[in-house]
């Protein structure tokens, strides 16, 4: 009797050869001989506590792990650039804020990171964040109590410090929990507030300023009233059911004008969204090429003017009408309509008209814009250039506007009608100053209007209007002075510094060249306290700044010694270079600080500037940048856009990234936006630690957030919800599993050790199929972590361990690997293949394939199989050689699997029918016809014969001819025909009764009445009868 032959065993057999010997088909005690099993023995629990071993083996993972691999600078680097989230609040699955990242965005990134590392990279991912803008500010204020009407600049700038870099915290420890790989120490983050980083990015916009890209303006820009600030176009979301107040309202027509048209009188007749702006009204546009109608209206009101094509569209408004007179392209001369030298309500080559609120005010004139459409409105459009940026610029290529005097507006930074209304309004304007323009101050207007007889027609209008991304509320379009870089002067370079950028999707490509194309300028500068400084100095008489390289080197030698802060702490004498001083004049009678901050795009875009420079005269480029789609038109651009800008030549204008990957947003398992309102928000944190109700929160640990990452097409928008999570968990069990059934099979280093290993050549078919299938999988695997498609990873890994090992191989192995003596040769192939082949491992191989996304996973199934707390990713992922790929056997499994695939059907109408409960208590023929042709799948059969009872999971399974068939009837038969793969013949499946005794060790029915086990079992427990 072998070591593996229990004591129990020898003492129970005298008990079972005499049950045997006086009931021949008696199991007799079927417990007896499981200690002489090799059942599988594992500490690898199937469902462990998952917080408890991420917290053992964070460290292993994450932030020690990424130490020891930046010292590998043996290794080839691996640049991820992180785009900075915003510091403010806790994590998030994936809704965009300034930097779209948290759950889905973090993760992906590591997954690469992960996945490169193993591949014999060292990574370079420096975790940052953006902390400058608005929400900070206005929490800190919240916070301390107070507006910042009440406090000084450099005591919000100390709050909101205060709270960006709490805020900081409180994410940095939410990221670990994430199992995301990095130093999270405070010299290996970056942040947007930090002296270094700051002082670089001034130097970029220096750079800017010598490249003459920067230039200050009065013109039209968005503004939030809520915010008090100018706003880029990547600050704005578009609402589609904002409701305005939109007016139809009469111009009258002056004297002379009507008398061109030959009319007695007549007005034009305008629609407008925003009434408000009336107020600021400097003319009228048509389209030249227009056709347009002085009406008569059957009320008997004045003639109107309207566009003919309008007239049907218009019915509801002005009723019924009869055409007086046609104009084509309201009759304005060929050539250059006006003259450079006119000022507002000179003798111009057009019809004018006089202004609404008060007739005492010079005419005003209609001008052509080809933007004029007969597609809504009347086809006259009212001009408001301090509101509006076709306006603006169509009033500046007639020459209309030749200054900022030029500009007739009445908007405060508040969003209010200033006192300045009054001069347009007259006396009534008193019952405007301080109204909001969005709120009481448009309703006023539409009073004025009516008191006026101007009104027409008043009525609500549904559409599409930009809002203020922070606060979510509405912006308007007034005229400020602002600092802007000039866009069109680095667009071609900066489309064609893309033409070697890798997009991840592809169509993303054409989706910020899109919004780069449409840029002509980038307001830069912001009416905020917290933020990077504009450092110019403005002329206190004139309010002309100054903003040149030799102004900026002297401020910028002073900030870099005395910090950021100092520009708000330090006198104006100290950043006025003598280049600008007057003698005998203090500069502070002279000179101002400008208070204008950077655009927070400005800030993260500048991030490029901390990429490492590989070699020599080479640009700091990142290999990989990924974030949300909303980027193209934020941190994708920004970045380009200032690396374009500020480069020293023409040479260097290259873009800061090589791969460019989009991701989409998360939404809930409906498909809705998760938002507060709707209470379908999902924390990554409650996945990860449960939730309030456990119940109904499982903590599932970051791994099941991080597969369910894995499984998704991050390119679009993605759902999750508790449904999908507990499949995502589910699939992670399996998984588990399957590890669990390898590690318990193969025993301890210490078991291995003395095991038997079956040469690659001499491996059965079975275990050459799954290495086949293994080397694909690793094949296809690699192939997704290359193309950044992780789904392609997980399908094809959960695909191999649910239905080539766990349904398959797993299935048909148990019998030979808990029965068989410890090394037959049958066990030891089975062994090998899950363990060891010249270093190459099923379960080490899935380990490193599922590494990346899983990797609190796959250090403790690496733990538990070396018995070594090394981590995995500190050891190579060495890929299966080709000898590996073995399309024969591919081939002939395929075959066998689909005759297995009949035999189980016949054994599943057996076990219906209730003859059976197990397949182990039937037996399978094989039918051959005697005159059957050579076919190589009978070849194949009875080469493999040994084989199919195993396949089959069977007590046995033979080839018989059909000639030689005996006559003896068994209880109960099942038949199925069966077409021989590559011919027209068949075969003829025969399921029946298993003909011997059930085996009180291995449960098959191969024990032949009157013994005590089957021979195979006697020959491994050495029982002698």
């Amino acid at each position: 009797m072998t070591a593996w032959a229990s004591s129990r065993c020898k003492k129970l057999l005298p008990r079972i050869l005499g049950q045997n010997r006086r009931n021949n088909s008696s199991c007799a005690d079927i417990h007896a001989f499981s200690d002489s099993l090799l059942l599988p023995k594992t500490n690898f629990a199937l469902r462990p506590n998952v917080s408890e071993i991420e917290s053992r083996v964070r460290d292993r993972t994450c932030s020690d792990l990424y130490k020891w691999q930046v010292d590998q600078k043996q290794r080839p680097e691996f640049v991820l650039h992180d785009g900075p989230p915003y510091a403010n609040g806790e994590l998030h699955m994936g809704k965009c804020l300034l930097i779209t990242g948290h759950a889905l965005n973090k993760i992906t990134k590591d997954i690469i990171n992960r996945f490169q590392l193993l591949r014999g990279s060292r990574i370079r991912y420096i975790p940052g964040w953006d902390c400058h803008g608005l929400p900070i500010e206005n929490k800190a204020l919240i916070e301390l109590g107070a507006d910042s009407t009440s406090l000084s600049t450099l005591a919000i700038r100390k709050a909101a410090r205060k709270t960006a870099l709490r805020e900081i915290e409180v994410q940095k420890t939410q990221f670990q929990r994430l199992g995301i790989m990095a130093d999270w120490g405070d010299e290996n983050t970056y942040r947007t507030i930090d002296h270094s980083y700051q002082m670089r990015q001034l130097r970029i916009f220096q750079s800017m300023v010598e490249n003459e890209l920067i230039y200050r303006r009065y013109r039209p820009v968005y503004f939030s009233p809520s915010s008090r600030s100018a706003l880029a176009e990547a600050e704005l979301v578009y609402k589609d059911d904002h409701v305005s107040h939109s007016v139809y309202v009469t111009f009258r027509i002056d004297s002379q004008s009507c008398a061109r048209l030959a009319v007695d009188s007549a007005e034009l007749l305008v629609w407008t969204t925003t009434p408000w702006t009336l107020t600021a009204n400097m003319g009228i546009a048509v389209n030249p090429e227009l056709a347009y109608a002085v009406v008569k209206r059957m009320d008997e009101g004045p003639l109107l003017v309207i566009a003919k094509d309008r007239l049907d569209a218009l019915s509801n408004v002005v009723g019924q009408v009869e055409i007086v007179k046609e104009i084509q392209g309201m009759q304005f001369p060929s050539k250059t309509p006006y003259m450079t030298e006119f000022s507002l309500g000179s003798e111009l080559a057009g019809i004018s008209y006089m202004p609404i609120f008060s007739p005492d005010l010079p005419a005003l004139q209609i001008i052509p814009a080809s933007h004029v459409t007969a597609s809504s409105g009347t086809g006259l459009v009212h001009c408001a250039p301090a509101h509006g940026a076709e306006d603006y610029h169509s009033f500046r290529e007639l020459g209309l506007l030749r200054g900022e005097s030029d500009i007739v507006c009445h908007v405060g930074s508040a969003g209010e009608f200033t006192a300045q209304v009054k001069e347009v309004v007259g006396a009534a304007g008193d019952a405007l100053i301080g109204e909001p323009v969005l709120d009481g101050g448009s309703r006023k207007v539409v009073e004025l209007l009516r008191e006026a007889g101007a009104l027409l027609k008043i009525q609500r209008y549904k559409h599409r209007y930009p809002y203020d991304w922070r606060t979510g509320m509405p912006v308007i379009t007034t005229s400020t002075s602002q600092w802007f870089a000039n866009l069109d002067a680095i667009k071609e370079d900066s489309l064609r510094a893309l033409q070697d950028v890798e997009f991840v999707p592809e169509i993303s490509r054409s989706r910020l060249m899109a919004f780069i194309n449409l840029r002509s300028e980038w307001c830069i500068s912001r009416q905020r306290v917290w933020g990077v400084p504009i450092p110019a100095l403005h002329h206190m008489s004139t309010d002309k700044a100054v903003l040149d390289s030799a102004t900026l080197d002297h401020i910028l030698s002073v900030l870099d010694k005395k910090g950021i802060e100092y520009w708000w702490e330090g006198p104006v004498d100290e950043f006025v270079p003598p280049a600008l001083q007057e003698d005998g004049v203090p500069a502070a009678q002279v000179w101002r600080k400008g208070t204008d901050t950077m655009d927070v795009w400005f800030d993260s875009g500048a991030a490029w500037s901390m990429l490492p420079v590989r070699k020599e005269g080479s640009i700091p480029r990142a290999d990989v940048c990924l974030e949300g789609s909303d980027q193209h038109r934020g941190w994708f651009q920004s970045q380009l856009l200032t690396a374009i800008a500020s480069a020293p030549s023409e040479d260097k204008r290259v873009s800061p990234y090589r791969t460019l990957i989009t991701h989409g947003m998360v939404l809930d398992q409906h498909g809705r936006k998760m938002s507060k309102s709707l209470g379908n928000v999902m924390s990554p944190m409650a996945v990860v630690k449960g939730g309030v109700n456990l119940k109904k929160e499982p903590a599932y640990g970051a791994d099941v957030l991080r597969f369910w990452v894995g499984t998704v097409d991050y390119r679009n928008d993605v759902a999750l919800g508790p449904t999908v999570l507990a499949q995502a968990a589910e699939a992670v069990r399996k998984i588990r599993n399957s590890a669990r059934f390898i590690l318990g099979n193969i025993g301890s280093l210490e078991d291995r050790a003395g095991m038997d290993r079956v040469r690659r050549e001499d491996l059965p078919l079975m275990e050459r199929y799954v290495m086949h299938k293994l080397y694909l999988m690793e094949q296809t695997a690699v192939e997704g972590y290359s193309e950044y498609n992780f789904a392609k990873v997980v399908a094809t890994l959960t695909d191999f361990a649910n239905v080539t090992l766990s349904s398959l191989y797993f299935d048909i192995s148990k019998d030979g690997l808990y029965a068989n003596a410890l090394n037959s040769f049958e066990r030891c192939a089975t062994v090998t293949v899950l363990e060891q082949v010249e270093s190459e491992f099923v379960l080490s191989t899935m380990t490193y394939i599922m590494a990346p996304i899983v990797p609190h996973l796959a250090e403790e199934i690496h733990e538990e199989l070396t018995a070594n707390t090394t981590s995995v990713f500190k050891t190579c992922w060495r890929s299966l050689t080709p000898d590996w790929l073995d399309p024969v056997a591919g081939s002939e499994v395929a075959q066998l699997l689909k005759l297995r695939s009949d035999v189980l059907a016949a054994l599943e109408k057996a076990r219906g029918d209730k003859n059976i409960k197990s397949s182990l208590e039937a037996e399978v023929e094989i039918l051959i016809p005697e005159d059957a042709q050579p076919a190589a799948f009978l070849e194949l059969l009875r080469r493999e014969e040994p084989f199919l009872k195993t396949l089959f999971i069977t007590s046995d399974a033979s080839l018989v001819d059909e000639g030689s068939l005996g006559t003896s009837t068994p209880d109960w038969v099942y038949l199925s025909a069966f077409n021989i793969p590559g011919s027209d013949e068949q075969l003829t499946i025969r399921v029946r009764p298993a003909q011997l005794e059930k085996c009180s060790r291995c449960w098959t029915f191969t024990r032949p009445a009157g013994d005590v086990l089957c021979p195979r079992c006697l020959s491994v427990v050495k029982v002698d009868v």
